[in-house]
């Protein structure tokens, strides 16, 4: 069953939906509404249980995030869009490439990678998940998700960007991340679902990415048929955080090359 995504949305022009990162929510995308909205109608849901959207009842499954942002489409009358995500978000827009493939006119990948997950991974994303559930906070993310969520350039000279960050995984809700993270590690691997992509693509990552790496990024580039591919150098998994004008102006480019 379908969750009612809470969304922010700005700007008018083509629609540019962008998916969150994990354990965020749509507010990490604050510098991309304020400066991409004057050429995009820019779109940012809370994807369930995070930020102001409520948990669903579902098993975890990220097809079930993309039932909540196809379900987003048709309530705000939207065909075809450019859907972007960065890490979780990416996971979830590949689902929606999977599923609904006729509502993504353009593809934006950030920070995510195609493969599956390991089975260490699969097992330290199951440890997480029981920590929060069993403790009743997300405390366990500010030592286990935060350290690798931001590159060594901005631990070392961006406080601010390493306080916004710390303040939206302090928002994040037990059950959220325990569901998230299961969803994540049930996820299918998606190299062949690329290859099948019929439109264009941008991959994005950050050089100091140490979760979804630069050969991880090259690899989906490989895979799509229609891809340019942007490399921020000083900037981690949140590439969009870190160095918003680099990213803005990947994604501005990449949006005025559709029409």
């Amino acid at each position: 069953m379908t969750v009612a995504l809470h969304f922010q949305d700005s700007g008018e022009g083509i629609p540019l939906v962008l998916l969150h990162a994990f354990p965020l929510s749509g507010r990490m995308w604050a510098n991309q509404r304020a400066t991409l909205s004057d050429s995009c109608r820019v779109i940012t849901p809370d994807l369930r249980g995070f930020g102001r959207s409520p948990a669903g009842a579902d098993e975890p499954a990220l097809e079930a995030m993309a039932d909540d942002v196809f379900a987003l489409l048709d309530r705000l009358d939207l065909g075809s869009v450019v859907l972007g995500g960065l890490s979780m978000g990416g996971y979830v827009a590949m689902a929606m490439l999977r599923k609904y493939p006729q509502r993504i006119a353009a593809l934006v990948l950030a920070d995510t990678k195609a493969t599956a997950d390991t089975a260490q991974a699969r097992a330290n994303r199951e440890r997480l998940a029981s920590t929060v559930v069993e403790s009743g906070t997300v405390e366990a993310l500010y030592d286990q998700v935060l350290p690798t969520l931001l590159g060594r350039s901005t631990k070392d000279h961006r406080p601010e960007v390493v306080a916004e960050v710390r303040g939206l995984i302090g928002d994040a809700t037990p059950s959220g991340v325990a569901w998230a993270a299961r969803a994540m590690a049930a996820r299918p691997d998606s190299i062949e679902l690329l290859e099948s992509a019929r439109v264009p693509a941008l991959v994005i990552v950050g050089d100091e990415d140490q979760i979804a790496s630069v050969a991880d990024a090259e690899a989906m580039a490989d895979a799509l048929p229609k891809v340019t591919m942007a490399r921020l150098m000083a900037a981690g998994h949140l590439s969009a955080m870190e160095d918003p004008r680099a990213f803005n102006a990947a994604v501005r480019d990449f949006v005025a090359g559709l029409t």
